[in-house]
């Protein structure tokens, strides 16, 4: 197809080829380097946050949005929980910090630790749930199919 003809061109591919694979090599890092620990990188570091009572600062590496969202919003279903919130500090880099305080009948290390159970064990029903009406729809499509 021309670039005349199509009429979402995509200016990359109008490039030679080796200035398209360059261009890929510098705008998609290797995806493994997002996840996987370096030599001596711990997944979560946790420092004590001095100007607040019961509070800490947790940083995730190798993280985003998605478990930065996820232990945010099941923090905030704790009562014991005064305060979570997230932050990133650039979206290329696979990092955040979660700010906990809590009222101190728990510590901010073990309301985090109860939101990571929590969440895990959610997921675990979701994926049973999803099993379940996965096979029963494929139970149905067989059945309709006889």
């Amino acid at each position: 197809m021309s670039i005349l003809n199509d009429p979402f061109p995509n200016p990359r591919t109008h490039l030679g080829s080796s200035n398209v694979r360059r261009s890929r090599e510098i705008d998609d890092p290797n995806r493994h380097e997002l996840i996987l620990l370096g030599d001596g990188e711990k997944k979560v570091t946790m420092a004590i946050e001095t100007r607040v009572p019961n509070a800490a600062v947790f940083t995730f590496n190798k993280e985003d949005h998605t478990l930065g969202e996820l232990l945010r919003s099941r923090l905030h279903k704790d009562k014991r929980v005064t305060f979570s919130g997230y932050k990133v500090e650039h979206p290329l880099i696979p990092k955040f910090d979660l700010r906990v305080q809590t009222d101190g009948e728990i510590t901010p290390k073990d309301a985090v630790l109860k939101a990571c159970r929590d969440i895990v064990q959610d997921l675990a029903i979701l994926s049973q749930e999803f099993t379940k009406e996965w096979e029963l729809k494929k139970i149905a499509r067989n059945d309709a199919d006889a």
